[in-house]
């Protein structure tokens, strides 16, 4: 890494800061630098020459397609971004890489250069001992090597630590022998690496590098998967395989640091392929509308289809601004931790909760546009011949893949509390406040000019959100102290309200700067995201709701919902004119109306 930097914003700082500020800090798309800009294009030409074309060799797995494309990825330096130069890297960081796993946009190859890239390099970019970075990292840079990630067992699902797979010492103490069963392990028909989990002694897993050509490993038939058919998933077997012991990666039985803290960015890298696989379904949809007529006018003439394709654009721009923002943060603070690997994951685990957030919101905006996009391709949509029905299927399996989104929410919320108890987020000390002004009907004071004035009331908005969703939160951790990991259903909703408030926050914040800066696009910002948080406050409203009237007194719930309700409010905008606004420029630019390169 050629520079220090120190984070521009802290975690979960999006709770905290009011957005005026946060638009001086967030990094945005339209700060992207030449370098980012050449190579996403580059990507994403790579995907439109190499990848597009032989779809229908991808689709059958035919033998030897998938792992010669990752090959040539690698070739055109698509795979190195994350590896030290020292390695044969190009050591661009995780924003880089972020910005092109959202540029390539074909599933069955994202997930095989994502499983390469990211959860099948990255475990030894960071814990590989300097002779296993040699030996491994500049094969798996240039794509000479393929890798996989073997974490998954049969019957164990989102509880990724309950592993049976085990590793015992060799008499000679030379090898750790492999017994176990792996599952659903993305690229495993044709990985030269794996790195793979197993218990040694009974105890925490440990983590293994382990080369495929060696003796006791075999795999299982491909699944038959409804989507990303031409990812190569499979189970693994190992049978007394022999790993030598300087093999061990990272700590013995310290595995699980490894798995958590990749898991981290591969939850964000999937937030940046969603949304990169968003703008194409909407580019789909949209160019569709110019060229199908239904009742003598074009189906974008109609206010419904334009309704969808506002709708598209503007949740697709809320989870494009919050999965950068997250990404430059991560960076950020990951260059500004050194070289220590304990501090750097110290530094990426700081955003742990917009991790979470980008992976469920994103994943969640992606099943949005793609349903919607069939819809608006009508019974065409339903057929193979078109390709919104693939990326229908495609998309499915991102609410499951990096811990299924419900297990997300888990993890957002749980670890704000657990930031909140530890004094790690200045929430204690500033409900009071926040109660008083909620009790006492004291709405917080409108924006000023520090905020463009056609944003104010959706900023105003937002501000509001969030006292009231730490005011509800609050009361209700206190009532139910330890046992309120017992309440899902509560957990749930507060993440809902996390994800709405950071993805509206996001948004806004982007869109000020872009004004600020004076961008060409920034009216279109404007009312991206605009319509984003019209969108979003009313999810909000009715998670509050459902909050209030579960788990406060009973007696208090008519007071409380009437004192909630009359404090977050109404945002009054007039959604048609609005959407009609911004389907025009969806139509007229036959996509997503703002350049992702």
């Amino acid at each position: 890494m050629s520079m220090t930097m120190k984070p521009t914003e802290s975690g979960t700082a999006f709770l905290l800061t009011p957005v005026s500020e946060s638009a001086d800090k967030i990094f945005t798309l339209e700060q992207s630098d030449d370098e980012q800009r050449w190579i996403a294009e580059s990507a994403a030409t790579f995907v439109m020459r190499e990848v597009l074309p032989k779809l229908e060799a991808i689709e059958h797995q035919e033998p030897g397609v998938m792992p010669s494309l990752v090959k040539k990825a690698g070739e055109q330096g698509l795979l190195m971004i994350d590896i030290p130069e020292q390695y044969g890297g190009a050591e661009l960081g995780l924003l880089t890489s972020a910005i092109v796993a959202s540029s390539i946009h074909e599933a069955s190859f994202s997930v095989a250069f994502g499983a390469h890239t990211t959860i099948g390099t990255l475990p030894i970019v960071f814990y590989g001992t300097e002779e296993q970075k040699r030996k491994y990292l500049p094969k798996l840079a240039t794509g000479e090597w393929i890798s996989a990630y073997a974490l998954t067992e049969p019957g164990v699902g989102s509880d990724a630590m309950n592993l049976s797979t085990t590793a015992r010492l060799s008499e000679d103490g030379k090898y750790y022998l492999l017994n176990g069963t792996k599952q659903w392990i993305s690229n495993a028909g044709f990985a030269d690496l794996m790195v793979v989990f197993a218990r040694v002694d009974g105890q925490r897993p440990s983590a293994f590098i382990v080369e495929t050509s060696w003796p006791g490993i075999s795999t299982g038939a491909e699944e038959r998967k409804m989507g990303i058919k031409g990812s190569s998933t499979r189970q693994v077997y190992f049978e007394n395989t022999p790993v030598p012991v300087e093999n061990l990666l990272g700590e013995l039985h310290k595995g699980y640091k490894i798995a958590f803290n990749i898991l981290n960015i591969g939850r964000l890298k999937l937030g940046a392929g969603a949304v990169g696989g968003a703008r194409t379904a909407l580019d789909l949809a949209a160019a569709y509308t110019t060229e199908r007529k239904a009742f003598g006018k074009y189906l974008h003439e109609f206010g419904m289809i334009q309704k969808k394709l506002a709708r598209m654009a503007a949740e697709t721009y809320a989870a494009e601004s919050e999965v950068f923002r997250t990404a430059a943060n991560i960076e950020n603070a990951r260059r500004g931790a050194g070289e220590n690997t304990e501090q750097v994951f110290k530094a990426i685990e700081e955003f742990a909760i917009e991790d979470s957030i980008a992976k469920v919101h994103g994943s969640e905006v992606l099943a949005y546009v793609v349903d919607e996009g069939v819809q608006i391709f009508g019974g065409y949509g339903y057929m193979q011949e078109y390709p919104i029905e693939k990326a229908y299927r495609d998309a499915r399996i991102q609410r499951i893949f990096e811990g299924t989104n419900e297990i997300n929410r888990l993890v957002a919320a749980g670890t704000l509390f657990r930031r909140v108890l530890g004094g790690k987020i200045d929430l204690m000390n500033r409900y009071p406040a926040i109660e008083a002004r909620i009790k006492s009907g004291e709405a917080l004071p409108a924006p000023g000019d520090e905020v463009p004035a056609e944003l104010r009331a959706a900023v105003h908005a937002v501000e509001r959100a969030k006292d009231v969703a730490i005011y509800a939160g609050m009361r209700v951790a206190m009532r139910y102290m330890q046992a309120l990991e017992n309440e899902e259903e509560f957990i749930e909703y507060l993440a809902n309200l996390l994800i709405d408030i950071y993805a509206s926050d996001s948004a806004l914040a982007r869109a000020i700067q872009a004004i600020r800066r004076g961008d060409e696009n920034s009216a279109l910002h404007s009312k991206l995201a605009q319509l984003a948080t019209w969108l979003a406050h009313s999810r909000i409203r009715l998670n509050l709701d459902q909050m209030i009237m579960t788990y406060f007194e009973p007696e208090t719930v008519s007071e409380e919902l009437a004192r909630v309700r009359a404090y977050v409010g109404d945002y009054l905008i007039n959604g048609v004119a609005l959407q009609r606004d911004i389907a025009a420029e969806v139509v007229a630019r036959k996509g997503y109306p703002l350049p992702h390169f």
